[in-house]
C-alpha cells in the first residue's frame, strides 16, 4: 500500500506540475485538434465516411502518444534543469519507481487528446459518438494509457545518456502511431512492419481501443498490450538501475 501511495502521490504531483508548464497546456490544447481535423478530411478525401469515428479515437491515440513520447524523452532531462535529478535519485527507493510516476503522469494528460479529439468531431462534424461497447470503450482507454505510461518508462531509462533525446523523440513520433496502427490499418502496410507493430504495446493498445469503438474482441488485444507494457516496466528498471550505478561510479549524474 505504501508503493501505490507513492505513486500516486507521485502521479498527482507530476500532473500538476505539467498543468503549469504553457508550452505543455499550448501543446496539448492545439496538437489533438490539428491531429483529428486531418484525420477527418483524410478519411472522407478517401471515401469512407463510415469510418469518421475511428479516425477521431485515431487521432486521440495519436495525441495520447505524443504526450508520453515527448514526456518521457524528457522526463530526465527536465529534472535536470530543474535541479531535482540529484534528490530524485538519493531517494530510498528504486529509481524506476521514482521515474515511473513522471512518465504515467505524461500518458494521464494525454488523456485530454482523446476527450478533445472526440468533442471537436462531435461538434464541429458532426461526427455520431455511437461506440459499439461503449463499457469497454472506457475500460480500454484507461489500459492503454496505462501500459503506454510503463512504456514510457523504458523510452526514459533509454534516454538517460542521450544529449539529444528530444531530437530522437521527433524522429520516433510518426514512426510509431503509423506501424502501430493507430489512423492507417496495419494491412496496407508493407510485410516486414509486421513484426515490429507486434512488438510494440502501442500496437495492441491502439487495437483494443479501435474493437471498442467499432466492434471486435477487446480483452485478448488490451491483455497483450499490458503484458507487454509490464516487460517494458522490468526492463526500465533495470536500464534505470544500471544507468543510476553508472552515473554514480563516474559523477555524471546531473550531466548529459
Amino acid at each position: 500500500m505504501s508503493l501505490l501511495r507513492m505513486i500516486g502521490v507521485g502521479l498527482l504531483l507530476h500532473t500538476k506540475q505539467l498543468s503549469r508548464s504553457s508550452f505543455e497546456i499550448a501543446t496539448a490544447l492545439i496538437v489533438p485538434v490539428v491531429q483529428a481535423t486531418l484525420a477527418v478530411y483524410l478519411f472522407r478525401a478517401g471515401d469512407e465516411p463510415g469510418r469518421l469515428l475511428e479516425a477521431a479515437v485515431g487521432a486521440g491515440l495519436m495525441g495520447v502518444w505524443s504526450s508520453v513520447l515527448f514526456g518521457s524523452g524528457g522526463a530526465i532531462q527536465r529534472q535536470r534543469w530543474q535541479g531535482t535529478l540529484e534528490m530524485i535519485m538519493l531517494a530510498p527507493r528504486a529509481p524506476a519507481l521514482m521515474i515511473l510516476p513522471i512518465t504515467l503522469a505524461t500518458a494521464v494528460t494525454g488523456t485530454y487528446a482523446m476527450l478533445a479529439t472526440l468533442l471537436w468531431g462531435r461538434l464541429l462534424y458532426g461526427i455520431p459518438l455511437h461506440f459499439a461497447h461503449p463499457l469497454l470503450f472506457l475500460i480500454a482507454v484507461p489500459g492503454c494509457i496505462l501500459g503506454l505510461g510503463m512504456f514510457g518508462l523504458l523510452l526514459a531509462s533509454t534516454f538517460v545518456l542521450m544529449r539529444n533525446a528530444n531530437a530522437l523523440t521527433n524522429t520516433l513520433e510518426y514512426p510509431i502511431w503509423l506501424v502501430s496502427g493507430m489512423l492507417v490499418p496495419l494491412t496496407v502496410l508493407p510485410g516486414w512492419t509486421g513484426p515490429i507493430a507486434a512488438a510494440l504495446p502501442t500496437t495492441w493498445g491502439a487495437r483494443a481501443v479501435h474493437e471498442a469503438a467499432s466492434g471486435g474482441p477487446v480483452w485478448p488485444s488490451l491483455g497483450i498490450c499490458l503484458a507487454i507494457s509490464l516487460g517494458c516496466l522490468v526492463v526500465g528498471a533495470l536500464m534505470m538501475t544500471y544507468v543510476e550505478r553508472r552515473a554514480r561510479a563516474a559523477a555524471t549524474l546531473a550531466l548529459a
